[in-house]
């Protein structure tokens, strides 16, 4: 179901949610409610302010050294639907998409048909709930050694998770 995404803000230059500078898209709403959550103000599916996809979009392409987007929340699968025109726009644009969410690869794999185009429209996604017990400052791109920094394309093939070996996702430039 399209329609408009909940925004609960924007990073238009944003070096810690993938590699480059990128824009980051931070929804509104989660279902997780992950004890440490650094974003807890984008539990609620109400408050953030309505953006179309286009409207998004207009703001992704005022920085002209943003090759990069990342979606994260909140969480972004709850909101697939709103989010897959905005998603298709990007990568014909030839952006980056990386995904943040607290749902694992297998559990989207079997989500809604909304979860799952949104899902293979993605190139990275960083999977699995924020555990406190497992926070860890020394990661890259991600909070707790739990969370799997994925390649979509790899892994959909494979019909299993695969992890990003890039250097560009690992910090070894």
């Amino acid at each position: 179901m399209s329609g408009p995404i909940r925004v609960a803000g924007v990073a238009r230059d944003s070096i810690v949610d993938g590699p480059g500078i990128r824009t980051t898209i931070f929804v509104q709403g989660c279902p997780h409610h992950c004890p440490g959550c650094q974003n807890p103000e984008t539990w609620p599916f109400e408050g953030g302010q309505e953006m179309t996809a286009d409207e998004v979009m207009d703001t992704v392409r005022k920085n002209p050294l943003c090759r990069g987007v990342t979606f994260s929340g909140g969480e972004p699968f709850a909101q697939a639907g709103a989010l897959l025109p905005l998603a298709r726009m990007l990568k014909a644009a030839g952006y980056e998409l990386a995904v943040y969410t607290g749902y694992t690869f297998e559990q989207l794999l079997c989500g809604s048909e909304d979860q799952q185009a949104l899902l293979r429209e993605a190139d990275v996604l960083i999977d699995g709930p924020f555990l406190l017990a497992q926070r860890s400052l020394d990661l890259n791109f991600r909070g707790s050694a739990n969370q799997r920094v994925l390649n979509v394309r790899e892994s959909l093939a494979a019909g299993r998770a695969v992890p990003e070996t890039s250097a560009r996702w690992l910090g070894s430039y």
